[in-house]
Protein backbone atom coordinates (compact mmCIF):
# COMPACT_ATOMS: atom_id res chain seq x y z
CA UNK A 1 0.00 0.00 0.00
CA UNK A 2 2.88 2.34 0.85
CA UNK A 3 4.38 1.69 -2.59
CA UNK A 4 1.14 2.70 -4.33
CA UNK A 5 0.93 5.93 -2.34
CA UNK A 6 4.59 6.65 -3.01
CA UNK A 7 4.14 5.99 -6.76
CA UNK A 8 1.05 8.19 -6.87
CA UNK A 9 2.88 11.00 -5.04
CA UNK A 10 5.82 10.68 -7.44
CA UNK A 11 3.56 10.86 -10.54
CA UNK A 12 1.65 13.81 -9.09
CA UNK A 13 4.96 15.56 -8.42
CA UNK A 14 6.06 15.00 -12.01
CA UNK A 15 2.80 16.46 -13.33
CA UNK A 16 3.09 19.53 -11.11
CA UNK A 17 6.73 19.91 -12.10
CA UNK A 18 5.91 19.63 -15.81
CA UNK A 19 3.17 22.22 -15.45
CA UNK A 20 5.50 24.56 -13.59
CA UNK A 21 7.94 24.40 -16.48
CA UNK A 22 5.23 25.07 -19.04
CA UNK A 23 2.93 27.87 -17.81
CA UNK A 24 -0.56 28.21 -19.10
CA UNK A 25 -0.94 30.39 -22.15
CA UNK A 26 -4.20 32.31 -22.44
CA UNK A 27 -5.66 33.95 -25.49
CA UNK A 28 -8.81 35.80 -26.33
CA UNK A 29 -10.75 36.70 -29.45
CA UNK A 30 -13.85 38.64 -30.32
CA UNK A 31 -15.58 36.09 -32.54
CA UNK A 32 -18.21 38.63 -33.61
CA UNK A 33 -15.49 40.87 -34.99
CA UNK A 34 -13.94 37.89 -36.76
CA UNK A 35 -17.33 36.96 -38.24
CA UNK A 36 -17.74 40.51 -39.59
CA UNK A 37 -14.34 40.25 -41.28
CA UNK A 38 -14.94 36.94 -43.03
CA UNK A 39 -15.75 37.19 -46.76
CA UNK A 40 -17.99 34.12 -46.52
CA UNK A 41 -20.27 36.14 -44.23
CA UNK A 42 -21.30 38.44 -47.08
CA UNK A 43 -22.31 35.59 -49.40
CA UNK A 44 -24.16 33.85 -46.56
CA UNK A 45 -26.07 37.03 -45.72
CA UNK A 46 -26.85 37.61 -49.40
CA UNK A 47 -28.21 34.08 -49.70
CA UNK A 48 -30.30 34.63 -46.58
CA UNK A 49 -31.61 37.97 -47.87
CA UNK A 50 -32.60 36.39 -51.20
CA UNK A 51 -34.49 33.68 -49.36
CA UNK A 52 -36.22 36.28 -47.20
CA UNK A 53 -37.28 38.19 -50.34
CA UNK A 54 -38.73 35.01 -51.88
CA UNK A 55 -40.81 34.40 -48.77
CA UNK A 56 -41.94 38.04 -48.65
CA UNK A 57 -42.96 37.94 -52.32
CA UNK A 58 -45.08 34.86 -51.68
CA UNK A 59 -46.76 36.56 -48.71
CA UNK A 60 -47.39 39.62 -50.86
CA UNK A 61 -48.95 37.44 -53.59
CA UNK A 62 -51.27 35.86 -51.03
CA UNK A 63 -52.15 39.30 -49.63
CA UNK A 64 -52.94 40.65 -53.12
CA UNK A 65 -55.23 37.69 -53.75
CA UNK A 66 -56.95 38.27 -50.41
CA UNK A 67 -57.39 41.99 -51.12
CA UNK A 68 -58.93 41.29 -54.56
CA UNK A 69 -61.42 38.85 -53.07
CA UNK A 70 -62.20 41.26 -50.23
CA UNK A 71 -62.83 44.11 -52.68
CA UNK A 72 -65.00 41.82 -54.80
CA UNK A 73 -66.90 40.78 -51.66
CA UNK A 74 -67.43 44.38 -50.55
CA UNK A 75 -68.59 45.47 -54.03
CA UNK A 76 -70.97 42.58 -54.68
CA UNK A 77 -72.23 41.50 -51.27
CA UNK A 78 -75.52 43.35 -51.65
CA UNK A 79 -76.33 41.35 -54.80
CA UNK A 80 -75.44 37.90 -53.49
CA UNK A 81 -77.73 35.38 -51.93
CA UNK A 82 -77.26 34.38 -48.29
CA UNK A 83 -75.64 31.08 -49.34
CA UNK A 84 -73.17 32.87 -51.66
CA UNK A 85 -72.40 35.44 -48.95
CA UNK A 86 -71.66 32.70 -46.44
CA UNK A 87 -69.42 30.88 -48.94
CA UNK A 88 -67.48 34.07 -49.76
CA UNK A 89 -67.05 34.92 -46.05
CA UNK A 90 -65.68 31.44 -45.35
CA UNK A 91 -63.36 31.77 -48.35
CA UNK A 92 -62.03 35.11 -47.02
CA UNK A 93 -61.56 33.66 -43.53
CA UNK A 94 -59.71 30.67 -44.95
CA UNK A 95 -57.44 32.91 -47.04
CA UNK A 96 -56.71 35.06 -44.01
CA UNK A 97 -55.82 31.98 -41.96
CA UNK A 98 -53.63 30.69 -44.79
CA UNK A 99 -51.73 33.97 -44.88
CA UNK A 100 -51.17 33.91 -41.11
CA UNK A 101 -50.03 30.30 -41.22
CA UNK A 102 -47.70 30.99 -44.13
CA UNK A 103 -46.19 33.95 -42.25
CA UNK A 104 -45.52 31.76 -39.19
CA UNK A 105 -44.01 29.01 -41.32
CA UNK A 106 -41.96 31.52 -43.30
CA UNK A 107 -40.47 32.91 -40.10
CA UNK A 108 -39.52 29.41 -38.94
CA UNK A 109 -38.03 28.58 -42.34
CA UNK A 110 -36.07 31.83 -42.34
CA UNK A 111 -34.63 31.00 -38.92
CA UNK A 112 -33.67 27.51 -40.13
CA UNK A 113 -32.11 28.95 -43.29
CA UNK A 114 -30.13 31.40 -41.19
CA UNK A 115 -28.69 28.52 -39.19
CA UNK A 116 -27.90 26.60 -42.38
CA UNK A 117 -26.08 29.44 -44.16
CA UNK A 118 -24.25 30.75 -41.08
CA UNK A 119 -23.13 27.34 -39.79
CA UNK A 120 -20.30 26.84 -42.35
CA UNK A 121 -18.91 30.32 -41.64
CA UNK A 122 -18.99 29.68 -37.90
CA UNK A 123 -17.43 26.25 -38.32
CA UNK A 124 -14.65 27.70 -40.45
CA UNK A 125 -13.96 30.40 -37.85
CA UNK A 126 -13.95 27.86 -35.01
CA UNK A 127 -11.61 25.56 -36.95
CA UNK A 128 -9.22 28.45 -37.55
CA UNK A 129 -9.34 29.47 -33.88
CA UNK A 130 -8.64 25.87 -32.83
CA UNK A 131 -5.77 25.56 -35.29
CA UNK A 132 -4.20 28.83 -34.14
CA UNK A 133 -4.63 27.73 -30.52
CA UNK A 134 -2.99 24.38 -31.13
CA UNK A 135 -0.21 25.73 -33.40
CA UNK A 136 0.69 28.48 -30.93
CA UNK A 137 0.50 26.42 -27.73
CA UNK A 138 -2.49 28.10 -26.11
CA UNK A 139 -4.05 26.39 -23.12
CA UNK A 140 -7.30 28.37 -23.34
CA UNK A 141 -8.81 30.83 -25.77
CA UNK A 142 -11.72 32.87 -24.47
CA UNK A 143 -14.39 34.45 -26.65
CA UNK A 144 -14.85 37.95 -25.25
CA UNK A 145 -17.71 38.86 -27.61
CA UNK A 146 -20.33 37.03 -25.56
CA UNK A 147 -19.78 38.98 -22.35
CA UNK A 148 -19.14 35.72 -20.49
CA UNK A 149 -15.62 36.73 -19.53
CA UNK A 150 -16.27 39.58 -17.10
CA UNK A 151 -12.58 40.38 -16.76
CA UNK A 152 -9.32 39.50 -18.40
CA UNK A 153 -5.93 41.10 -18.15
CA UNK A 154 -4.82 42.03 -21.66
CA UNK A 155 -1.21 41.87 -20.49
CA UNK A 156 -1.66 38.21 -19.54
CA UNK A 157 -3.87 37.19 -22.47
CA UNK A 158 -3.01 37.38 -26.16
CA UNK A 159 -5.50 38.70 -28.70
CA UNK A 160 -5.41 35.98 -31.35
CA UNK A 161 -7.55 37.84 -33.91
CA UNK A 162 -4.46 38.83 -35.96
CA UNK A 163 -3.30 35.18 -35.99
CA UNK A 164 -6.73 33.92 -37.05
CA UNK A 165 -6.90 36.59 -39.78
CA UNK A 166 -3.65 35.18 -41.16
CA UNK A 167 -5.04 31.63 -40.91
CA UNK A 168 -8.15 32.67 -42.89
CA UNK A 169 -6.22 34.83 -45.37
CA UNK A 170 -7.99 37.99 -44.23
CA UNK A 171 -5.84 41.07 -44.87
CA UNK A 172 -4.21 42.31 -41.67
CA UNK A 173 -5.42 45.86 -42.26
CA UNK A 174 -9.06 44.87 -42.77
CA UNK A 175 -11.25 46.02 -39.90
CA UNK A 176 -14.77 45.00 -39.03
CA UNK A 177 -17.49 47.39 -40.18
CA UNK A 178 -19.14 49.50 -37.51
CA UNK A 179 -22.66 48.47 -36.50
CA UNK A 180 -24.17 51.41 -38.44
CA UNK A 181 -22.44 50.27 -41.65
CA UNK A 182 -23.92 46.77 -41.44
CA UNK A 183 -27.53 47.95 -41.49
Amino acid sequence: MKQIILAFTFVAGLIVSANAQQPFKFGHINSQELFLLMPERDSALMRLENYRKELAEQIETLQVEFNKKLTDYQNKQSTWTAATLETKQKELQQLSQNIEEYQRNAQEELTQMQQIVIRPVTEKANAAISKVGKDNGFTYIFDVSMGVVPYFDVTQSIDILPLVKVELNIPADKVAPTPQATR
